[in-house]
């Protein structure tokens, strides 16, 4: 996976999956923690960002080892 990922890179990824499922993202600043994804996709200055929505809870244990998070 590249350092800085991109749209395409991000869809290659998404588009293997069911299109229902969840999307939270993973956050590790000091604990890891799954947060909602924004509905919307803001592009500025040669790129997109997609805002959090909020802290949902702890990730998972089985999502932080595959991610190597301790």
């Amino acid at each position: 996976m590249p350092q800085y990922l991109t749209v395409g890179h991000l869809l290659r990824q998404l588009q293997e999956l069911d299109s229902n499922l969840p999307v939270r993202l993973a956050v590790n600043p000091d604990f890891p923690f799954a947060h909602f994804v924004g509905a919307e996709v803001v592009v500025r200055d040669g790129k997109a960002y997609i805002a959090d929505d909020g802290q949902e809870d702890y990730l998972p244990v089985g999502a932080r080892d595959a991610l190597t998070w301790a």
